[in-house]
């Protein structure tokens, strides 16, 4: 099961839930930052009015505690995907992967649109800033949510 909602009218927050399924495999490697991804049927329900970029929220593996995240929809220019992707970063070092697991999430902020780099060295650096500047703009008290499994 799957679903995306969205209420206000720039669309957020907007919620997603679903499986994480085996993505590209760059953002451990590649990155040093490990993403999961969501499933094509989640992608294809996003709300019309969300745009592709980088946002930020709050994120539940399973039912794990709620921890902040960073999430890229795009087409990942630097990599020239051919498939449109939702690829989370949660905020929270795992010991292990976690496929197969129900992820939801609640986007509360958009952080830029969708950017190409020059480099790997770049790329990382600016997830890195779009990491702390969801830190510094998430509210803890935004992650207590009927959404999530508490």
């Amino acid at each position: 099961m799957s679903h995306t909602e969205s209420t206000k009218e720039n669309g957020l927050p907007f919620y997603a839930s679903g499986l994480v399924v085996k993505g590209f495999g760059r953002g451990s490697k590649d990155l040093g930052i490990p993403t999961a991804n969501f499933s094509r049927d989640v992608i294809k329900g996003l709300p019309e009015n969300i745009s592709t970029g980088v946002y930020f929220g709050w994120a539940q593996v399973d039912k794990s505690p709620v921890y902040m995240m960073v999430m890229s929809i795009g087409w990942n220019p630097f990599y020239q995907n051919i498939e449109k992707s939702m690829e989370i970063h949660i905020l929270k070092q795992f010991d292990e992967d976690f496929y197969g697991s129900n992820l939801k999430v609640k986007v509360v902020g958009f952080i830029r649109p969708e950017l190409n780099f020059n480099s790997v060295d770049e790329l990382v650096s600016t997830i890195h800033s779009d990491i702390e500047y969801a830190k510094q703009k998430l509210d803890e008290n935004d992650k207590k949510d009927v959404f999530f499994d508490l």
